[in-house]
């Protein structure tokens, strides 16, 4: 019985090597491709495919997005297959629900290979995707700011000053002081901009630009 999946990518060349290459094994079957988020969670939900082979950056809905939407509906099991391969990226797609993270240099017959494992429930991880994530997982904790410092944390990552961060969020400037030393505290720094660096490096911030 073949393992039925759906290619979503935005790129149609690389939609066409894709099929080529997974139509070489018998034991698995294109049965659609589509190019954005919102198209693949409609085309998973009418064709119920065994597994999705998802891009994470497409126009309109992201991959990480319709990964999410996918998982929650049942659809299909989402096997992520992208270029990128940032901390971020990676963990982004893990907790939307993606059944493994891969590299688009995978090659042929690992790509078959994992797509079937996917399929049937195993977890896929590229080896440099799993070392980072190993290593993540390793590394000291950072403890968790509260929204209000975090929002405070990202306008000064867009260059406000205190009196600036004050007035925008309607508080006092003293609030402002208060809320950027328990930031710095937590994030083990001691100005503003090792506090924006530390936090955009860990994931706390979505860099402004």
């Amino acid at each position: 019985m073949s393992v039925r999946v759906l290619l979503a990518d935005d790129h149609p060349v690389v939609r066409a090597g894709l099929r080529d290459m997974l139509s070489v094994d018998p034991g698995i079957e294109v049965v659609g491709e589509c190019s954005d988020g919102a198209e693949a969670a409609r085309m998973a939900a009418e064709l119920r495919p065994d597994l999705v082979l998802m891009d994470l950056r497409m126009p309109g809905t992201d991959g990480v997005a319709a990964t999410a939407k996918i998982v929650a509906a049942g659809s299909a099991k989402v096997l992520v297959l992208t270029t990128y391969d940032s901390d971020r990226d990676i963990l982004r797609a893990i907790e939307a629900g993606a059944a493994g993270y891969l590299l688009k240099d995978t090659p042929r017959d690992q790509l078959a290979q994992s797509v079937v494992a996917a399929a049937r429930g195993d977890t896929v991880l590229a080896p440099p995707i799993a070392a980072r994530l190993v290593t993540r997982v390793r590394e000291p904790k950072t403890p968790s700011l509260t929204a209000r410092e975090v929002e405070v944390l990202g306008l000064v990552a867009k260059g406000l000053s205190n009196p600036d961060i004050a007035t925008s969020l309607g508080i006092g400037e003293a609030t402002v002081k208060t809320h950027l030393l328990r930031s710095y505290e937590k994030l083990g720094v001691r100005d503003r901009t090792s506090a924006v660096v530390t936090a955009l490096a860990k994931g706390v911030l979505v860099s402004p630009g």
